[in-house]
This record gives structure tokens, C-alpha cells and sequence, in this order.
């Protein structure tokens, strides 16, 4: 399955970010080899919207599930609405951290 996860910076090893919405990057990792590809997020400085809009992006590219610290109300609505699973990581570690509790299924399902 393909994962997005919030993340600090562009590599797995990088920080899990709490806020969805105002992350730099999306880590989207097949859950099973843990291939990624690294998302810029454009949204991050946003004035306003950027939750739905970052919504918008991991849909855009297919995940079927979220692991993210805080996932505001109207970007959870946009998520669900398309069928992606969320999961809250608040452990502050790195993001391969975060996929490995999700394989071993230890993540929190947000909702």
C-alpha cells in the first residue's frame, strides 16, 4: 500500500511533522519495499486552505493512508471523503520509525 507521511525533511530518516497541512514534505512510501518519492509541499507558507488543499495532493498521488501528527477538521473531511485511512504518529521519531509501527500495526487510526 502506499503510505504518505508528514515529514520534516525529503528522506525517510527525516522527523515525522505533527501539523498535516504546514508540512515541508510528503514522504509517500510503498509500505511493503519502503520505496519512496519525496513531495515538496506547496501549501506549507500558505495564508490560508492548506489542509484541504494538501489533502488534495496526497490524493493526487494515490495514497491510501495518512500518517501525520494533526490532521485539521476540513483536510480529515477531504481524506476520508476520498477513502484514505489517517493514522496519528506523535512519537517524534523519524519517518521509517512511523511506517514500521504502521506495518507492525501499533499506529493510533485517527477518526
Amino acid at each position: 500500500m502506499k503510505i504518505c507521511i508528514t515529514a520534516q525533511g525529503a528522506t525517510p530518516d527525516a522527523r515525522v511533522e505533527e501539523r498535516f497541512g504546514r508540512a515541508p514534505y510528503f514522504i509517500l512510501m510503498d509500505s511493503e519495499t519502503e520505496s519512496f518519492e519525496a513531495v515538496a509541499n506547496p501549501f506549507a507558507d500558505g495564508a490560508g486552505g492548506v489542509g484541504p488543499k494538501s489533502a488534495q495532493l496526497v490524493i493526487a498521488h494515490k495514497a491510501g493512508a495518512l500518517i501525520s501528527g494533526l490532521v485539521g477538521g476540513n483536510a480529515r473531511a477531504v481524506l476520508e471523503s476520498a477513502g484514505v485511512a489517517l493514522f496519528a504518529y506523535r512519537s517524534g521519531g523519524s519517518v521509517r520509525d512511523a511506517v514500521h509501527e504502521f506495518r507492525n500495526n501499533t499506529l493510533e487510526q485517527a477518526g
